[in-house]
C-alpha cells in the first residue's frame, strides 16, 4: 500500500488512565488479550463500547521470529484498583496520525505506509508512544485496527 493511498487524520489524545496487561513471548498478543478480559470482564469493563483498547509491541522483535512482548491498555476511571496481573497508570495524551488497518497481516505494511505518509507530509515523527486501537473482531484475519502514529505538534 503506497502511502498516498490510504486515508489518515490527525488527532490529538487526551490523556488518559489506563488499565495496562503484559505478555512476551511468540504471539503475545493473545495472552495480553486473554489476560486483559479475565480482569476486566468481571468488573463489567468490557460491555462499554466507548471504552477504549489500545495495544503496542513492548519491546518489539528486532528480527523476524524472535519473541517480543505486547502490552494492552484499556481505559478506565481514576479510582480503578490494580490486581497481580494488572498495572494502572497515566498515559499523558499526544498528537497521532491515525490510519485504518483490516487484518492483522496487513499491520506491518499500514505501519510503512503511515510512516511513509507522515514524512511525505512533513509531521515529524514524535517520541510518545505509538499505539494499535482495537475497533473491531477478534479473529486476526477480519479484526479492525485504527494505528496511531506519534507526531510532533
Amino acid at each position: 500500500m503506497a502511502p498516498q493511498d490510504i486515508k489518515v487524520t490527525i488527532v490529538t489524545l487526551q490523556p488518559m488512565i489506563v488499565a495496562s496487561v503484559y505478555a512476551f513471548g511468540d504471539s503475545p498478543e493473545e495472552e495480553a488479550l486473554q489476560l486483559l478480559h479475565a480482569w476486566a470482564e468481571p468488573r463489567n469493563l468490557m460491555n462499554d463500547k466507548k471504552r477504549k483498547i489500545f495495544g503496542f509491541n513492548n519491546p518489539p522483535p528486532s528480527r523476524p521470529g524472535q519473541k517480543y512482548g505486547y502490552e494492552l491498555w484499556l481505559a478506565v476511571d481514576p479510582a480503578t484498583e490494580p490486581d497481580k496481573n494488572v498495572r494502572v497508570c497515566l498515559f499523558k495524551g499526544g498528537k497521532y496520525a491515525v490510519t485504518r488497518c483490516k487484518g492483522a497481516r496487513n499491520i506491518s505494511a499500514t505501519w510503512a505506509s503511515l510512516f511513509e505518509w507522515c514524512k511525505a507530509n512533513k509531521h515529524e515523527i514524535g517520541t510518545h508512544q505509538g499505539l494499535e486501537q482495537f475497533v473491531a473482531g477478534d479473529d486476526p484475519e477480519t479484526m479492525t485496527l485504527d494505528l496511531y502514529c506519534p507526531i510532533l505538534a
